[in-house]
């Protein structure tokens, strides 16, 4: 089958073959005919080293298709459904799972270091233990999550990843007052839902923070009140909060620089939200007294910071009525031969989201 791999870590173009097998099939698996998948910046943050992922790999994980065959034991899919590719499967059983913390289970993380591909040439890897810009994978039953038959398979990708963070972060994670002040830093996909869900919440300003124009200009679209060079971004503190700082400031960057730009513009008692997932050598500083003295709450956000399949119905049910929009995040669509289109699209930031059509 075709499938586009990563042959080394640091390398910036992805190689399309049509030898690769997917294995792994068995008890309690799943095979899946990926149908679309997003490209989302976490696969350019695996491809450059930044976030740990052995190699050779094929990126992927924010991918939907229909199931084609089930091990045994398996009981929540059959043959023939629609399905979300969930990187991030809770187990049930573990601390986190039962304190009710599924976003923090790490039985998905241990998928990423079996390989569940292969070449000619070797194993290879499939990226946060999935591995979706390729024709086929095989996942654990728990990483195939059922959907409605009326769910397009480019909005289901979707919701495999950053509308399910983004929105997530806003709604789960800050739980955003109403008649607050937000500003979000990084509009791409998973900002732009950040915008949408601090606009569900009734935020009265939202300020979208971001380098290119024109993400600043889909940010107004979705929900922003103002957008702003990162340059801009004081007088819009200053005009906006009369220079108190923000009620919540969302980081979806991943860098220390940035979050750093967001801990300033926070007011003191207020939330700055950390979406960006960065490096483990990028280290952000803070010192003790302004910690104690200006009682800012910093709080991480790990896959939207919620359950995650309720998330995905919650978001189903928002499109389904019209309050948030899902179709107007995909920018630009391209079939997997063109990968490498949708990793430059992401690079210049043209791009909310590419849809790679399978």
């Amino acid at each position: 089958m075709r499938a586009a791999v990563l042959h080394e870590i640091g390398q910036d173009k992805l190689e399309i073959f049509d030898d690769v097998e997917a294995t792994g099939f068995g008890p309690g698996r799943v095979r899946i005919r990926v149908r679309a998948t997003g490209l989302c910046h976490s696969d350019l943050s695996a491809m450059a080293g930044v976030l740990p992922q052995p190699a050779p790999f094929i990126p992927g994980h924010e991918g939907a298709g229909e199931v084609l065959e089930v091990g045994e034991g398996v009981t929540n899919v059959k043959a023939g459904d629609r399905v979300v590719v969930c990187w991030l499967p809770a187990c049930g059983a573990c601390p986190a799972c039962k304190r009710g913390q599924t976003e923090l289970c790490l039985a998905g993380f241990m998928n990423a270091g079996t390989p569940n591909f292969k070449r000619p040439g070797g194993d290879v890897f499939g990226f946060a233990g999935t591995g979706t810009f390729t024709e086929e994978v095989v996942v654990d039953a728990g990483c195939a999550v059922p959907i409605p038959d009326d769910v397009p398979f480019d909005i289901a990708a979707l919701i495999g990843c950053g509308v399910t963070t983004g929105l997530g972060a806003a709604l789960n994670t800050a739980d955003v007052e109403a008649g607050s002040s937000v500003a979000v830093i990084g509009c791409g996909g998973v900002g732009i839902s950040a915008i949408q869900g601090a606009r569900l919440r009734g935020a009265a300003e939202i300020v979208a923070v971001d380098p290119v124009l024109s993400r600043r200009e889909a940010a107004l679209r979705f929900g922003a009140t103002k957008a702003v060079s990162p340059d801009e971004l004081p007088d819009a503190k200053q005009s906006v909060t009369a220079g108190e700082g923000f009620d919540y400031v969302f980081e979806v960057v991943g860098r220390s620089a940035t979050a750093r730009t967001a801990y300033e513009n926070t007011r003191r008692g207020g939330t700055l939200v950390v979406v960006g997932a960065g490096a483990m050598d990028d280290f952000l500083q803070l010192n003790m007294f302004e910690l104690f003295f200006d009682e800012k709450r910093i709080l991480p956000s790990m896959y939207g910071g919620g359950d995650v399949l309720r998330s995905y119905e919650r978001t189903i049910a928002l499109w389904r009525a019209g309050r948030i929009d899902l179709e107007g995040l995909i920018t630009h669509r391209v079939p997997l031969t063109d990968i490498n289109e949708a990793l430059d699209q992401m690079r210049t930031g043209v791009s909310l989201r590419t849809c790679i059509e399978i």
